[in-house]
């Protein structure tokens, strides 16, 4: 049986670069420990020249546009390279906030009331406050760690945020005040539930990557009940959007106990501190023992291709 390379692929061309660096070299390093293993920095939208489909099997830590949205996914099925994680067509689709509440709302799972709209045709303030009541969350369509993200109170403050809104598409969402959760999902099973508690009260993107501005806790302090509710729904958000070997999902916990979704995340921060990998330790598994799991069925469909 043919022992594939593992190609990490990290960094990539978004907004979000830097920290993708970050998980690149941490998965690289616990990777490398159960299997032959290279880090490839991808600095263009373009499929890296070193990939070879007879050799290499790719675990991405490419975070945001190009990476996340079904780029790089397509340009790895098109050359018939073996890849873990979401397929094109899920990450295209979880990448869409949009798109992603409409397929969970198909589902069952609750999500926040939102209206979406593009910067070249944007509403008025008073337009979106009569829709979804005066606290608003607004955020680009398609960015993920908290890239661009606004909170607003009133009028004043929602007019501000709409003005920032200068191209691309947007989601207004009503602001759904409660506890932040988040839930890794790893072969379709919903691992522990993870809550977060910012300092300043929003968690944006310093309080995402500040050392110190953020308390987590692993396990969240829930009764049984909702840990499994809040389990349930992840597990079930992710298959809805056609999702494959692993994914992290968000929810916003309301006081009395309803859960409303916010996000899938199919390339989640992977870190040893980041939230997929904290989840898996209420679970019981290491980082190591993680990543593993995580690459492993895409070993496994690299395997069955070289035996067809």
């Amino acid at each position: 049986m043919t022992t594939p390379i593992i190609a990490v692929l990290c960094g990539g061309t978004s907004s979000e670069r830097e920290v993708s660096i970050g998980s690149g070299r941490a998965c690289a390093i616990a990777l490398a420990r159960s299997f032959p293993t290279c880090l490839i920095d991808v600095t263009a939208e373009a499929l890296p020249a070193a990939l070879d489909r007879e050799r290499h099997v790719v675990f991405s830590t490419l975070h945001g546009t190009f990476g996340e949205d079904g780029g790089m996914q397509r340009l790895l099925d098109a050359a018939g390279i073996a890849y873990a994680g979401c397929d094109a067509t899920a990450s295209a689709l979880t990448m869409d906030k949009t798109r992603t509440k409409q397929a969970v709302a198909a589902c069952g799972v609750r999500s926040p009331r939102g209206l979406t709209f593009s910067a070249a045709n944007k509403p008025t303030a008073e337009q979106v406050m009569a829709e979804l009541g005066a606290r608003v969350v607004l955020k680009p369509n398609n960015e993920g760690s908290s890239v661009g993200l606004f909170l607003a109170d009133d009028r004043a403050a929602l007019t501000a945020a709409l003005a920032s809104a200068t191209s691309g598409t947007w989601l207004a969402e009503e602001r759904i005040v409660g506890r932040e959760l988040s839930v890794g999902v790893l072969a379709g099973r919903a691992m522990g539930v993870v809550e977060i508690r910012p300092k300043s009260g929003v968690y944006d993107y310093a309080s995402k990557y500040t050392k110190g501005l953020t308390e987590y806790l692993a396990p969240a302090p829930l009764a049984d009940e909702v840990t499994r509710a809040v389990q349930q729904a992840a597990a079930a958000a992710v298959a809805a959007c056609g999702g494959r070997d692993y994914a992290r999902v968000d929810f916003l916990l309301k006081e009395n106990n309803e859960a409303f979704f916010l996000e899938i995340n199919t390339l989640p921060g992977m870190k040893e501190t980041s939230l997929l990998p904290m989840s898996a330790r209420v679970a019981g598994m290491d980082f190591t023992a993680l990543v593993r799991a995580m690459v492993l069925p895409a070993v496994e469909r690299f395997q069955v291709a070289k035996r067809a």
